[in-house]
């Protein structure tokens, strides 16, 4: 019994690029180019008309994330597609947001052609492999998350030494209060609020009061204590 073609969608809005891939598959007998897209919306519906085993999409075609957003509605309707993005982005961003649509591997477009093939047949045969590059930015954003985590406790246990009114003033200083305005607010002596902060930046051992509500600001630490 002849095993059938491996059926291919190609949606790029570069014509040299479609015809390149089209060219490329027709050489071999386990492919066969069902139908082309030139843009995300257009991938959907070839993609409802034809039922192609794997899908090569890019990610800018008629807007940034065309492909992407593509991605996510084939994904959802039609989960036994595998959809392989092939891109120039190798920006985390890009890459993680593809991952995030269920894509089933992620290709750059200078990858040759051979690359190119048997990532369809791995992808068809659901054993798709974690790229160097991918494998890279994965490692990265754990490195990120960790910093971030350990950042978080420090900063955590530094607020959880601060006197009321310390705590308080690096309340207002957060939401972009000054010094005389925080002074007038909480009825004290704006030297009486200049120790406090002088205290606070060496509680965190940081030079100026800037660094220290930037800090704060970016971990959101006020934000998630409202909610406590």
């Amino acid at each position: 019994m002849t095993q059938q073609p491996i059926r291919i969608l190609i949606a790029d809005d570069m014509e040299a690029h479609l015809r390149r891939l089209e060219r490329t598959f027709a050489k071999h007998d386990d492919f066969a180019c069902v139908a082309r897209a030139s843009s995300g919306h257009d991938a959907v519906i070839q993609a409802a008309l034809h039922q192609p085993d794997v899908i090569l999409m890019d990610i800018e075609m008629e807007s940034q994330f065309a492909g992407i957003q593509a991605a996510k509605v084939i994904n959802e309707k039609y989960p036994q597609m595998k959809i392989i993005v092939l891109t120039v982005h190798k920006d985390e961003n890009f890459i993680f947001a593809a991952f995030q649509t269920g894509i089933t591997d992620y290709l750059l477009k200078n990858a040759a052609d051979g690359e190119i093939m048997e990532a369809v047949r791995s992808a068809f045969m659901n054993a798709s492999p974690i790229r160097p590059i991918i494998a890279e930015k994965i490692r990265e954003e754990f490195a990120r998350v960790k910093r971030a985590e350990s950042s978080l406790l420090n900063i955590i246990q530094i607020i959880s030494e601060l006197t009321p009114s310390e705590l308080q003033v690096l309340r207002l200083l957060c939401e972009g209060k000054k010094r005389k305005q925080i002074a007038e607010e909480r009825c004290v002596e704006y030297e009486t609020i200049k120790k406090q902060i002088n205290s606070i930046l060496k509680k965190f051992q940081m030079p100026d009061s800037t660094m220290v509500i930037q800090t704060i600001n970016d971990l959101r630490i006020f934000e998630v204590m409202k909610k406590l």
